[in-house]
């Protein structure tokens, strides 16, 4: 088995807030979180498989990247994540959730082949979402 793994960065802007709490409520529940702000993000998408015994690829790389570029880049570059996206629309983007996000329009689109994403929010902060296949 071989995992193989490719990145792409995105920037996408957000406010960490419920819509049911008032904005008084929303700071003193997520802080200066609740205030519009941005990050730069390095997703990182892992697929596993044999290696095709003709091209000795899990995957084409060109296709991975399609894939990316049509899931990710398309729907959150430089978005807001909380108006420009109907995912956040009852829940705070947080790292965690935004990774759940992703991980779940890869795999219906790489189905069984997706094994990991890592959501990269900022040097020290990450989010990993692994398959629960073996």
């Amino acid at each position: 088995m071989v995992i193989l793994t490719r990145a792409a960065d995105f920037s996408a802007s957000l406010r960490i807030c419920r819509p049911d709490l008032s904005a008084e409520e929303n700071r003193a529940r997520f802080g200066r979180l609740a205030s519009q702000h941005g990050h730069n993000y390095r997703l990182e998408v892992s697929v596993r498989g044999e290696p095709d015994p003709v091209t000795g690829m899990v995957m084409d790389l060109k296709d991975l990247k399609a894939v990316i570029e049509r899931e990710v880049m398309a729907r959150f570059d430089h978005r807001d994540l909380n108006r420009d996206t109907p995912y956040f629309e009852k829940q705070p983007p947080t790292p965690e959730r935004f990774a759940l996000v992703l991980f779940e329009l890869l795999r219906q689109a790489l189905g069984p082949a997706l094994h990991a994403v890592r959501l990269r929010q900022d040097d020290d902060l990450w989010v990993d979402v692994q398959s629960d296949a073996a």
